[in-house]
């Protein structure tokens, strides 16, 4: 089987990490987001991923999984690169291919999948997940016995059903002569025509799910990724007296005395975390030295930033690589870009340039 993610965009939402690295590159949970998909369709049996993108993680060797890239001249959307990768996605077998967005996070189902789209033997699946707010998505309104799709109604002002697209497909390659190489939606576009054609089946994402691409909704995907770990008995969570609820720390980091650490926290390779340091609900990336009795809450820490002595980092405050936070430095929701150091505190959310 082949699949094709969609690795588009530039990622503003998720700067200043996006400013040293592609998003998908972008580390989540001590690995870049992209490789949580590659694995999970290596673990299903695909052998080959296509990215709709313009440059190539080096994950090949790693994964032994052919990767290759369909490079955009011009941004395509979410369907153009599809026509685009065409004779990279079709070959003599006529298997389905996945379709995945690189920003969702979830416990990849995708055997499950592949059962299911073999069940209704039509053109197309697609995951979706139920919200608790569906006025704020397009809602797909499905068919609940059977899953077929009968509509797609973007923010509905009236209930007309709380399950969302999850960014996850599996389509014949039939669906490919529906679209055509131009910048296009698949979400507007290609299928509204496949539910009309009562080829389009639904099937409802079991566990949790999150798009990733902006600070807060990282947070939270972080919440929901490390308690499906301990849902599974997963050896790689962290344990010991300084450790409060689901903490995942790389074998290479040292944390010193007197921390406490957690809940929801990911601490990177290389991480220097100094004695009496508070951690919770955050990701702390490869090489971060945090000083001694430093408080880091509800925030992302870039690559070999410094936190000094007794600084707080709250409130969704994003450092970008290489930040430098002084000793008793306060900030509350501040977005650093990369290459500063931070002599004052920020008292209210801003950028600093």
């Amino acid at each position: 089987m082949k699949a094709l993610i969609l690795v588009g965009g530039f990622g503003t939402r998720l700067r200043p990490l996006t400013l040293s690295v592609p998003k998908p590159l972008v580390d989540f949970a001590n690995k870049p987001m992209i490789l949580h998909q590659i694995e999970a369709l290596k673990a299903i049996g695909v052998t080959e991923v296509v990215l709709a993108i313009n440059y190539q993680p080096e994950y090949e060797k790693k994964l032994d999984i052919k990767i290759t890239c369909s490079q955009e001249t011009e941004p395509l959307g979410t369907a153009g690169p599809l026509a685009l990768a065409r004779d990279k996605l079709i070959d003599d077998s006529g298997d389905p291919f996945f379709v995945l967005n690189s920003d969702v996070i979830s416990e990849y189902p995708l055997k499950e999948m592949i059962q299911f789209h073999k069940s209704h033997g039509m053109e197309a699946s697609i995951m979706v997940t139920k919200v608790e707010e569906p006025s704020k998505y397009g809602v797909v309104v499905m068919e609940e016995s059977t899953g077929r799709v009968e509509k797609f109604v973007e923010k509905p002002k009236v209930f007309v059903g709380n399950k969302i697209n999850a960014g996850i497909y599996l389509l014949n390659p039939s669906v490919l002569e529906k679209i055509e190489l131009r910048p296009t939606s698949i979400e507007k576009e290609v299928f509204p025509k496949i539910a009309a054609e009562k080829q389009l089946y639904a099937m409802v994402l079991p566990g949790f799910w999150m798009d990733i691409g902006q600070p807060k909704d990282y947070i939270s995907g972080l919440r929901l990724y490390l308690d499906s770990l301990r849902k599974g008995s997963s050896p790689h969570l962290a344990s010991g007296a300084h450790i409060i609820g689901n903490v995942l720390v790389d074998e290479s980091a040292v944390i010193g005395d007197g921390c406490l650490i957690g809940p929801d926290v990911a601490i990177g390779p290389g991480c220097v975390i100094e004695p009496g340091v508070r951690l919770s609900r955050c990701s702390v990336m490869r090489g971060v030295r945090i000083k001694k009795h430093a408080c880091i809450s509800g925030s992302i820490i870039g690559w070999h930033s410094t936190v000094g002595r007794w600084a707080r980092v709250e409130n969704m405050t994003i450092l970008g690589e290489d930040v430098r936070i002084v000793d008793e430095v306060y900030t509350n929701g501040g977005v650093v870009l990369p290459h500063k150091e931070i002599k004052s505190s920020i008292l209210k959310p801003h950028i600093v340039m």
